[in-house]
Formats: structure tokens, C-alpha cells, sequence
């Protein structure tokens, strides 16, 4: 199904595809596909049957970031502050969301581009795709959570280095510093559904749980962390989930989980 003409959407055995369908602009951000991006992870989040999504670009290459042409036309800080907070609402929205999202990332995940594809909880990416944060090449620093989320992935003179020199990052660079899950050769879509079966398969409730407790534990101190996993977990071992999974244990068979 057809969000819009920036963002394509179609739900197939439990996995949302979302897909920045600017081709002949490299998938450069409007206003336009922010918008549609954020409507479509939240429809994603509200369908029962969506597992994990997954999130890609149509054409030669992922993102190329923000639509120059269109920060170009931006005059004045209202509507710089208007087109920089709509643009960050999609990277929180990929963050709270209660599944997972897996980027899919070919061609290149450039500037604004590279900040949506790290935001996400996981990345398969082609073997020949390449990550840049070229936003020094137009004097100005990373945005949309980009700056923090290669500061908190990277050895500080790593992260400046790929910060300041704006070069390429290769994919299996990438995956050796860790920001990459998977690199692929084959069908990209193929092999990143492949790797989302763990996910498909998984406790919907419990990766929920590891997701935002992930994602948040750097906040909390041990004591408060250890209160948090408490309480989570005295929650799920009520689950069905989790007396499905006791079961399948001694029944030797695999769970088939409901997120109940």
C-alpha cells in the first residue's frame, strides 16, 4: 500500500517495508517524506500482525540526507527550527518505537541519511554501500541525533575523525567499528528480511523490554537498573509469551509467540 509518493509501505508475513521513494532526488528529506516516514512507523507500530520493520530507499542509494534545495529556501530560524524538528521527529519516532527497525541500507547514507539509518536498531547493508556525514562539507555539524549516536558507538578520535573529514565510510569499515549488524552481497531486501527472523520468531513483549532498556541504560546507575529488570521481569514471567515458551522448551519444539 501507498502512503504517499514520497513513502511507500507494504506489509508482508509480519515485516512493515517502508521505502523513501524520492529516487530522483536521492532520497533527499522534504518536509513531504518526513511526514509520510513518521506516519508510516506509526502505522507500523499499530498493526497486531508487524513484528519489525524494515526501512530502505528506493533507487541507487539510501538517503543522500536533507534536500539542499529545499535548506536552501529556509530564510529565517522559524522555519529552519520547523524543517530541523520535523526531520528529528523521525529519528524519535524510530527510537520509541515499541519494535524493532532494521535499515536496509545500499548506494550511500549520506549526512541526514546517515543519522536515520544509525538510528534504527539494527543495519544490513550491501556490500558496496557507504556511510558519510557530509555535513562538514557544507559547514555545519551532524544533526538528528547523529553527532551522539557515533560519540556513544565509536572511540572519540574515530567519531571525529568520520565527523570532520566527511569522507566514506565503507560498509565493512562500518561493521568492523561496529554501527553495521550485517553485510550482504546478495538481494538487499532478501537478506534483510532473513535477518529480521530472529525478530519475527521472537517475544514481541520481551524484545520491547530489551529495546527501550538498551536504549535508555546508559541513563540509569546500577541499582536503579537492577530495579528496572525486577520489575520487567516479574512482569513477563506472567506472560503468555513466556509460558508458551516453557512449554516449547519441554515439548522440544519452537515457540510460537503472541506478545501476550
Amino acid at each position: 500500500m501507498t502512503i504517499s509518493s514520497a513513502v511507500l509501505y507494504q506489509k508482508e508475513n509480519q515485516i512493515a517495508y517502508i521505502v523513501m521513494n524520492r529516487p530522483e532526488k536521492r532520497n533527499a528529506l522534504s518536509i513531504e517524506m518526513a511526514e509520510e516516514l513518521i506516519a508510516a512507523l506509526h502505522q507500523a507500530e499499530k498493526d497486531p500482525e508487524v513484528k519489525v520493520v524494515i526501512l530502505t530507499g528506493e533507487g541507487k542509494g539510501f538517503s543522500a540526507g536533507g534536500d539542499l534545495q529545499v535548506l536552501h529556501t529556509l530564510n529565517n530560524s522559524a522555519q529552519i527550527m520547523n524543517y530541523m524538528k520535523k526531520a528529528l521527529q523521525i529519528i524519535q519516532t524510530m527510537k520509541d518505537l515499541d519494535k524493532y527497525v532494521i535499515s536496509a541500507v545500499h548506494g550511500f547514507a549520506a549526512g541526514a541519511g546517515f543519522s536515520i539509518a544509525i538510528a534504527a536498531d539494527f543495519i544490513v547493508a550491501k556490500k558496496d554501500a557507504s556511510f558519510a556525514c557530509s555535513f562538514t562539507n557544507v559547514g555545519i555539524i551532524p544533526d538528528l541525533g547523529l553527532l551522539k549516536g557515533l560519540a556513544d558507538k565509536l572511540p572519540t578520535a574515530v567519531a571525529k575523525e568520520w565527523i570532520s573529514s566527511g569522507r566514506q565510510v565503507t560498509a565493512q569499515e562500518a561493521y568492523e567499528r561496529g554501527i553495521v549488524n550485517r553485510v550482504v552481497e546478495g538481494d538487499l531486501l532478501e537478506e534483510a528480511t532473513e535477518f529480521a527472523q530472529f525478530i519475527v520468531h521472537g517475544p514481541p513483549l520481551a524484545n520491547q523490554f530489551v529495546k527501550h532498556m538498551v536504549n535508555h541504560a546508559s541513563e540509569y546507575n546500577q541499582d536503579t537498573n537492577d530495579l528496572q529488570e525486577l520489575a520487567v521481569q516479574t512482569l513477563l514471567l506472567q506472560s503468555e509469551d513466556n509460558k508458551e515458551g516453557i512449554a516449547a522448551f519441554f515439548e522440544k519444539r519452537k515457540p510460537a509467540f503472541k506478545g501476550k
